[in-house]
């Protein structure tokens, strides 16, 4: 069963930055990462090679105004037998 957690805020972009680095540093670390989401701290199990991917989108003003987004994913099996 998949279990979402997601959290969403309007942040300045030096907060956005600070959040990212925190990300970054969880992830390059070994062993787990504890990923803050909102007020819950997630415990992740990263292994050493994860798929990355990046999506920009642009919006026309047609389309409701204009508008960016950024969008990053890092994804990976769970190793079962090192739980």
């Amino acid at each position: 069963m998949a279990e979402t957690t997601a959290h969403s805020d309007e942040v300045t972009r030096e907060e956005a930055s600070e959040l990212l680095q925190e990300l970054a540093r969880e992830v390059h670390t070994e062993g787990t990462a504890a990923v803050r989401v909102g007020n819950k701290v997630l415990t992740l199990s990263p292994p050493s090679a994860v798929e990355y991917g990046i999506e920009v989108e642009e919006r026309s003003p047609m389309l409701g105004g204009d508008r960016e987004t950024i969008t990053v994913t890092l994804e990976w099996e769970i190793d079962e037998t090192e739980s």
